[in-house]
């Protein structure tokens, strides 16, 4: 992430008695450190003068949590949607606003402290504050980090268009069960794989709430993110509280591989619905650039760890296979499993994990059918399907939308407004077809993105 040189806090001043004058006796030529009174000590008055100057310091490092631009550029932060912006700047505020009174109480009191134990109560005060002001900061910082990749007038514009498809994406669903839509920030950032951090839970300053989903795309997806609705799906899932519900017919679906199998299946649910939600969204796009994304060594594809909540990379790629085929026969991710099987053999692993492996492949068809065809009291009592129908980004129908679209699909403003989630979808698969040959596809759905993150 990018380092933001902020500048200098101004000082606030806050009552701090005037040093006392030299005592014209006096052989001692160092300064006292505060004039006492008859009720006030030296050893009250130093502390006072210390405490005083920690509530100077964070007092106005309180001021500065105030500057928007103290985190992001001024360039960057107008480059947000302006609701987005809106929500990001009050949630800062509301911070400033909690934080502003307790530091003017204790300056208050710090003034009227006498004794050692009243001006230890001030301090003790001030390092609480001082805590409550780094965890306000650590919010700060990461939205600022956020706000700060949209550097250059091309990222900016790729960053608003995908923005704009995860809003999209979750107003498929979310409106239509009474729940509101959150606002989207988008970043990128290092690393292999996209995250989330959801709107509506609770940040680093527990008095927080964040007020937008703030989604990381990696580098390399950046031009092929249906990784981006993955993430979405966490925010839906998490929203309208499917993830239990899916746990819980999941390990109904697999207990015919028995408990273990059902408890790890059911472990799992968190990560297996948002890749339900990508599916239906973007179809074999999805589990395409999946696939692409998680194909790494033996060890890593294969291994199942304790408490992770991501089904192992082997296992994954089969249910999105096996989703595809439930939905659209045989098909490209036929040859991809066949080569996944080929690339991973299980002969070649240790026996327990090998066996671990093999017990849990015979359910996968019955959890592609529970994930998208199985009703659920989240969705009122429908399947996901019902909400978003994974025929409409089918292979068939994407081919047939090319050809309705022509040439004005990847430039009409029209065709941008009625369906850029499909043709999200059929940009990334024709990516995923086309493979070494895909120059032209990737050139028509960059200048795609570009457009509609300039128009939006």
């Amino acid at each position: 992430m990018v380092e933001t040189l902020r500048p200098r806090p101004r000082a606030v001043p806050v009552d701090v008695p005037p040093p006392a004058p030299a005592h014209p006796g006096a052989t001692d030529p160092r300064p006292r450190p505060a004039d006492t009174t008859p009720e006030e000590g030296p050893d009250a008055a130093a502390l006072r003068v210390q405490t005083a100057r920690q509530l100077a310091h964070w007092t106005a490092a309180t001021e500065g949590l105030a500057q928007p631009e103290n985190f992001a550029s001024a360039a960057a932060w107008a480059s947000l949607e302006h609701r987005l912006g809106i929500a990001l700047r009050t949630e800062l505020q509301r911070a400033v606003d909690r934080l502003r009174p307790k530091t003017r109480a204790l300056a208050g009191a710090l003034a009227r402290a006498r004794t050692v134990e009243e001006v230890q109560a001030v301090r003790r005060g001030v390092v609480a504050v001082r805590r409550d002001i780094q965890r306000v900061e650590t919010v700060a910082d990461f939205y600022g980090d956020a706000v700060n990749t949209r550097t250059g007038q091309r990222l900016t514009s790729l960053l608003r268009a995908c923005d704009l498809l995860a809003v999209r994406s979750m107003t498929a669903v979310l409106p239509q069960l009474g729940q509101p839509v959150p606002e989207v920030l988008t970043y990128i950032d290092k690393g292999m794989g996209a995250s989330i951090l959801r709107a509506g839970v609770r940040l680093w300053d527990p008095a927080a709430i964040s007020p937008v989903a703030a989604i990381k795309i990696t580098r390399h997806n950046l031009l092929r993110p249906t990784a981006l609705i993955h993430e979405t799906g966490h925010q839906v899932a998490f929203q309208l509280g499917w993830n239990e519900e899916l746990a819980r017919a999941l390990h109904t679906a697999a207990r015919p591989g028995g408990e273990a199998v059902a408890d790890a299946w059911a472990q799992w649910a968190q990560e297996i619905a948002a890749d339900a939600y990508a599916f239906a969204h973007t179809g074999y796009a999805a589990l395409a650039a999946l696939h692409d994304v998680i194909a790494g060594p033996p060890q890593a594809v294969t291994t199942v760890l304790a408490g992770d909540p991501h089904p192992p990379a082997y296992l994954r790629v089969l249910l999105g296979a096996a989703m595809c085929r439930d939905w659209y026969g045989s098909g490209p991710w036929d040859d991809m499993e066949r080569a996944w099987l080929r690339s991973y053999p299980l002969d070649d692993l240790p026996k327990e994990r090998a066996d671990a492996l093999r017990r849990a492949v015979p359910v996968i068809p019955r959890l592609a059918r529970a994930c998208l065809r199985q009703s659920a009291s989240a969705f009122r009592g429908r399947p996901l399907a019902a909400l978003l129908d994974p025929g409409r980004v089918s292979p068939g129908e994407l081919a047939a939308l090319s050809r309705r679209g022509g040439p004005a699909l990847y430039t009409s403003d029209y065709w941008a407004d009625a369906e850029p989630l499909r043709i999200l979808a059929l940009g990334c698969l024709r990516l995923s077809l086309d493979g070494p040959d895909a120059d032209q596809a990737r050139t028509e759905f960059e200048n795609w993105l570009l457009a509609l993150g300039r128009k939006g």
